[in-house]
């Protein structure tokens, strides 16, 4: 399997409309989740650095479709967080449509990673991203995050009760993450390397 330098990354570009995505014949893993499920700290654990994907003190600070280009060979697409209540009504709404063209737009995605909170069932908005992400076609896999906050007898009913709410498919990979320890890195980069 290709080895992918992760340390060979890069920020490319923001976009806040359609016209800015990137189109390209280079594979791409689109991230998404809830503006507090820790995003930012899986990317930046999935390419070992401290603060690549900013890590915002306050949730929903990702308010544009973020490209990183990774080694040449991979785009990593960190898209804005949903479900904060302390948005504005028009920017929850400016945000539902930039994801709705995202997501309408056949072959921008070549993997879709969606990062769930491992300690507590998914939201209705998780729901409805698993079902963006079922309905563009693309690979998908869930990872959830927040593993070490859990003790070890409530890993698999919480697993089972996000692939059941969720509705996963069983080669849907459900992914036990620790963005803190780093469980469930190298599975995620398998995942990733698949796509290359």
């Amino acid at each position: 399997m290709p080895e992918l330098n992760v340390n060979r990354a890069e920020f490319v570009r923001s976009a806040a409309e359609a016209k800015q995505f990137i189109r390209s014949s280079v594979p791409t893993v689109a991230f998404a989740g809830k503006s507090n499920v820790g995003k930012s700290s899986v990317i930046n654990r999935l390419l070992n650095r401290k603060n690549f994907a900013r890590v915002g003190a306050q949730p929903g600070k990702t308010v544009h479709v973020n490209y990183f280009r990774i080694d040449d060979r991979l785009y990593l697409i960190d898209l804005p967080g949903y479900g904060y209540a302390k948005v504005s009504q028009s920017e929850r709404e400016r945000w539902g449509r930039l994801m709705e063209s995202f997501f309408a737009e056949p072959g921008l995605i070549t993997l879709g990673v969606m990062i769930v909170d491992a300690r507590h069932r998914p939201t209705a908005d998780d729901v409805t991203m698993a079902a963006w992400f079922k309905q563009s076609g693309c690979r998908m896999a869930v990872v959830a995050n927040k593993l070490d906050k859990l003790k070890k007898s409530e890993i698999e009913p919480n697993l089972a009760l996000i692939r059941e709410t969720l509705a996963l498919s069983a080669e849907v990979p459900l992914i036990p993450f620790s963005a803190e320890k780093g469980q469930g890195r190298d599975a995620l980069m398998r995942e990733i390397l698949s796509i290359l």
